[in-house]
């Protein structure tokens, strides 16, 4: 048995996988930052507002992390069809 990725997979060059995975990366830490955070803070017995608070602080951080990232592939992207 041979394995081998679907030709769609085979033509992302280098540099954009890893971008891809800088960008998973960043989000699974951003995301273990922030659950720590919420258990450290014990936020489980805090007000609705503070908790409404910071999912909009940890939606907020999670945002710019995708947004910079997927700049960055696209970047790439554009920058290899040149």
């Amino acid at each position: 048995m041979v394995c081998q990725f679907p030709p769609f997979v085979a033509a992302v060059p280098d540099r954009v996988r890893r971008e891809v995975l800088v960008l998973v990366g960043l989000v699974l830490a951003v995301d273990l930052v922030f659950i720590a955070g919420f258990y450290l803070a014990r936020l489980g017995r805090a007000t609705g507002a503070v908790k409404i608070g910071y999912t909009v602080l940890w939606t907020a951080v999670t945002l710019l992390v995708v947004l910079r990232g997927l700049g960055r592939i696209r970047a790439e992207r554009v920058r290899r069809r040149r």
